[in-house]
């Protein structure tokens, strides 16, 4: 949306730049010497000496001999030469982020139908409009000059009733005109074209569930899925497939007359549905987007504040996503189910173009010391979260969804990028909700130009106690290598794998404060799908052999200390058909098979036992490290099979005692029981279950090849 620069009479001096609170730096064109001496800076307010710090080849350095003007269009001026200062380097200077910090809650739009009053933060423009337009697909709107105060925002107050009309706001930067979003919008047009002044009250629900309280996040249970891929099948009986609103509708069945949908996540019987991306992404044109083959995951992030237009009913309609949102959340908080949203707040959906580069060029994006963009992300640039106001609007869109949606936690997508302070400050805003709110991340240490002591990888986990991290070393020892296909883990026979696995069914004590950080995870849905990893090592194995193994992994996961985290369709071997990286494949590799979760209808009840245990039974997760150690304790260790046995559990639980084995041995294992006393089989290889499947007659058990079994007593009760 730039516009053509302004121009001036510029024969000597190549380039000015900003690149400190008080220092210019001057570019000479190649012909000409540093020996002039007569340098001066101007402006409408007329014009203050400048003095010379340093000379190199072709470069001068200049001190401001007052604080610089950025309200007004400065030029350099040396004898005739003369040329446009640019603000560039100094936007990421800690001066400039403290000079400019704002504080306030008013950025964005503040409506009434009495008055609406709109806020931008663009320190460096010398002119900011706000252009209004009736219809969201108008060219030409009514312009409205805004005022500036000294930390750089700029404001304007429209007098009546603005409810439903569509605005951008025009910035006047570097001397080039700029049409662009406002960053802090709550309701756009499609595609995010333009902004809508909207009145929150018409989005609200008359009532929302009353959730019943979790005693502690050990509690959890996530059940991770995509909107499209969850509703989008042809056979789930849901009408409104590819939308939110697909995911409130119940009384769904299949053709095998099973129950999909929202229903199914209910029988499943977890506690928190964590969805990929629903902020506005870039990826997918909203106009088209029943398209089978135009298919995003969602990573690519173009505004913080709005719901995702693809998935609304109605596109075009600026209220229709933030209603329908707010209509899922609500089903799925009356089924007593929470939602966690995966934010993705570490990089923007082509930087070049965002209002936040547009408005305050080089400020928002990270830069390496040779000024180049950071790029750990992998997908060409960095968020600058460290910064004030980089920050602030991270906490500002954490704190707007809570109050706004009444979201339950958020996923932090390559969480690794962003700094400890800035993950500290979410986790300190959250505690102002009237709930408990959930916040885990992945703490990948990336090669961005960043600190890692300073940011929230894995590695300082115990400076973050608030928040948990996946647990990427326990999925690696139970599956094998997620970035080396054929790499086999401790359920393919991998005897290197078991120390993680020892670590893992503890709570990963070595990393975290406390379990709850830990959240332990087979399959997700980036790189292959449990089976399709299982299909990459053994690929002429027989499909009963590899479904234990899945069996196994995932009832791993169920049991250990910790938080357990499900992909969607997990519990029915969910195939992506070899693909790797689905992120933009076509519906036929991404969607969930109500068929094959038909056909698997005994695994997904296998893996409804074992939640169900688990949240039946305090002892699966416990909330120390210290009553971990003095209840957990290693029976068994061998490459192919671990058994443990969480003893004297007194008034922790109704069982007594509770031994765990995992046998990833293709042979059968004969464990040995503590003596004198009774032992009942509650999961073995076929089913799991909280009333006993078996007794024990003897003080051993005959473990089946590839399988989990938990045997249990309960004398005292």
């Amino acid at each position: 949306m730039k516009q053509k620069k302004e121009s001036f009479v510029n024969h000597q001096i190549k380039s000015a730049i900003l690149l400190t609170m008080d220092t210019i730096r001057v570019t000479l064109e190649p012909s000409q010497s540093g020996d002039a001496k007569n340098w001066k800076i101007a402006n409408e307010g007329g014009e203050w000496p400048l003095t010379i710090i340093e000379v190199a080849d072709h470069t001068i350095d200049l001190l401001l001999s007052k604080p610089y003007d950025f309200d007004q269009t400065n030029i350099v001026v040396c004898d005739s030469d003369t040329c446009y200062v640019e603000v560039r380097d100094v936007v990421r200077t800690d001066e400039f982020d403290d000079f400019f910090y704002y504080s306030g809650n008013d950025l964005g739009v503040t409506y009434t139908k009495e008055q609406t009053k709109v806020a931008v933060w663009a320190p460096i423009a010398t002119k900011v409009n706000i252009l209004l337009y009736k219809k969201w697909h108008d060219e030409t709107g009514e312009r409205y000059t805004c005022s500036r105060d000294g930390k750089g925002v700029w404001r304007a107050e429209l007098d009546g009733d603005y409810e439903s009309i569509w605005y951008l706001f025009e910035v006047y930067v570097n001397q080039s005109w700029r049409k662009v979003i406002d960053p802090y919008a709550k309701f756009l047009s499609i595609n995010g074209q333009k902004a809508m002044i909207g009145d929150h009250a018409k989005t609200q629900l008359a009532q929302w569930p009353k959730l019943e309280p979790l005693s502690s996040p050990n509690d959890m249970i996530i059940y991770e899925l995509h909107i499209r891929d969850f509703t989008i099948g042809r056979n789930n009986g849901i009408k409104h497939k590819g939308q939110f609103v697909g995911m409130t509708e119940e009384g769904t069945m299949d053709p095998h007359h099973l129950i999909t949908g929202i229903d199914y996540l209910e029988r499943m019987g977890i506690t928190h549905v964590e969805l990929l991306p629903v902020q506005e992404f870039g990826s997918i044109d909203e106009s088209n987007r029943q398209d089978p083959n135009h298919y995003n995951w969602g990573y690519d992030t173009t505004h913080f504040f709005v719901p995702e237009g693809s998935y609304a009913t109605d596109p075009y309609d600026g209220y229709s996503r933030n209603r329908e949102l707010k209509l899922l959340i609500a089903s799925l908080h009356k089924k007593q189910i929470r939602v966690i949203m995966d934010v993705v707040f570490n990089h923007l959906y082509i930087w070049e173009d965002s209002p936040l580069e547009q408005i305050v060029p080089g400020y928002f994006f990270r830069h390496t010391d040779e000024n180049e963009m950071s790029n750990g992300t992998g997908v060409g640039n960095d968020f600058a979260a460290e910064r004030n106001m980089a920050r602030k609007m991270i906490v500002d869109a954490i704190s707007y969804w809570i109050e706004e949606f009444h979201v339950d936690g958020f996923r932090f997508d390559l969480m690794g990028i962003l700094d400890t302070e800035t993950m500290k400050q979410v986790a300190k805003e959250t505690k102002k909700a009237t709930k408990d709110i959930f916040i885990l991340g992945e703490g990948w240490d990336l090669p961005t130009s960043y600190p890692p002591e300073l940011r929230a990888i894995t590695d300082q986990a115990r400076e973050l106690p608030q928040i948990a991290f996946f647990q990427d070393r326990f999925r690696d020892g139970i599956k094998g290598s997620t970035f080396e296909s054929i790499q086999p883990g401790f359920v393919s026979g991998n005897d290197f794998s078991i120390d993680e696995i020892v670590s893992g069914v503890r709570g990963s004590m070595e990393l975290f404060s406390s379990p709850k950080q830990a959240i332990n995870y087979v399959e997700a849905h980036d790189n292959h799908t449990l089976w399709d990893k299982l299909k990459e090592i053994h690929p002429h194995e027989e499909t009963e052999l590899l479904q234990k193994r899945h069996r196994l992994a995932t009832s791993i996961v169920m049991l250990s200390q910790g938080i357990p985290f499900l992909h969607a369709g997990q519990e029915w071997f969910r195939t992506k058909y070899g693909c790797e990286n689905s992120y933009n494949q076509p519906d036929w590799v991404n969607q969930f098979d109500w068929n094959q979760r038909a056909y698997f209808e005994k695994t997904v009840n296998y893996i409804r036992g074992l939640i169900k245990i688990r949240r039946a039974h305090p002892a699966f997760r416990m909330e120390t490290y210290k009553a971990i150690k003095e209840h957990f304790h290693l029976m068994l260790v061998e490459s192919d099979c671990i058994a443990y046995h969480l003893r004297n559990l007194g008034e922790l639980d109704r069982w007594d005692d509770i031994i765990v084995i995992h046998n990833a041995s293709l042979y059968k294992k004969r464990i040995p029981l503590p003596k004198n006393t009774d032992w009942y089989v509650v999961v073995d290889d076929h089913a799991a279950s909280l009333i006993p499947l078996s007794k024990i007659g003897e003080d051993c058990v005959n473990v089946s090849p590839l399988s989990t079994w938990v045997c249990v007593n309960y004398k005292t009760k």
